[in-house]
Formats: structure tokens, C-alpha cells, sequence
């Protein structure tokens, strides 16, 4: 496909995808739960304004960090219509998400370290473990993995 010229104002989602690197499947699917914007031509075919280059790539970075794409179309609202994500919206979103993250991240090490701990004696039994759960007092709590989610 010829580049884009860089006086277009608008793309179509075959150049939106391949700029990007996104599939056009998913890029329908952004725009159906309103995280990216188009207009119809006379045709029904999609044309995008270039700033949602900068837009998809904002969606892929924070969705690849585990962001969901609801928060994602949240902090993407509060841009103006037909703004692209600038450094600073990038900082700020950063910042609003980096709490969540090292959340996260504290989350994971705790199960990292708690299943490591539940399976070092080698026997495997959650049940009956007397390391693990004496006397089976998390069988009161119901099923389910309890030590390796609680922080």
C-alpha cells in the first residue's frame, strides 16, 4: 500500500490498519465500544482523522499493560474531539494508572511467593497440608485458593 500523504486529513481503516499494525477487526471493535471515532463517506466506508493513529496507539500501550479498555475509553473521553494524545495526557493517565499497577504487581508477587511456599514440600494437598492449612481451617471459608489471594 502507498504511504499516506501527509497532507491527508483523513485515512481509511486500511491505512489506519496498517500504519498501526492493528487489524481492521479490532479496530471496528474499538470504535463499537467508542474508543475511536470515524465518519461515513456517501459509500459507508470509514474514514478516520490521523489523530486516531496517536489514539490506537494509546489503546494498544495501555491495554498491553493490563489496562481495561473501559478505563481506557474513560481517560480517552477526556480528551477534546479530534485531539490526539499529547505527552502530557500520557503522563497524567500514567500516573492515574501507575498506583493500579504497582497494585498489581504487589498482587502477583504475593501469589508468586505464596504458591512457591504451598508447593515446597512436594505433597500438593491444599487440604491437608499441615504447613500450609493446619487442621484444614480454610475448608470453613469454602472452596478456593484462599491463602494465594490474600495479601
Amino acid at each position: 500500500m502507498a504511504p499516506v500523504p501527509a497532507q491527508a486529513t483523513e485515512i481509511t481503516i486500511g491505512e489506519l490498519s496498517e500504519r498501526s499494525g492493528v487489524p481492521a477487526s479490532a479496530l471496528r471493535f474499538y470504535e463499537r465500544k467508542g474508543l475511536i471515532r470515524s465518519r461515513r463517506t456517501a459509500g459507508n466506508q470509514r474514514r478516520y482523522r490521523r489523530e486516531v493513529l496517536r489514539q490506537v496507539a494509546f489503546i494498544r500501550a495501555s491495554h498491553h499493560l493490563g489496562i481495561p479498555l473501559s478505563v481506557i475509553g474513560d481517560a480517552l473521553a477526556k480528551l477534546p474531539e479530534g485531539q490526539a494524545p499529547t505527552r502530557e495526557f500520557w503522563a497524567r493517565a500514567s500516573e492515574c494508572w501507575s498506583a493500579e499497577l504497582n497494585a498489581r504487581i504487589k498482587r502477583l508477587e504475593n501469589m508468586r511467593d505464596r504458591f512457591t511456599e504451598c508447593i515446597g514440600c512436594g505433597c500438593l494437598s491444599f487440604e491437608q497440608c499441615g504447613l500450609v492449612n493446619p487442621g484444614d481451617e480454610l475448608g470453613s471459608r469454602g472452596a478456593g485458593p484462599y491463602r494465594l489471594f490474600d495479601s
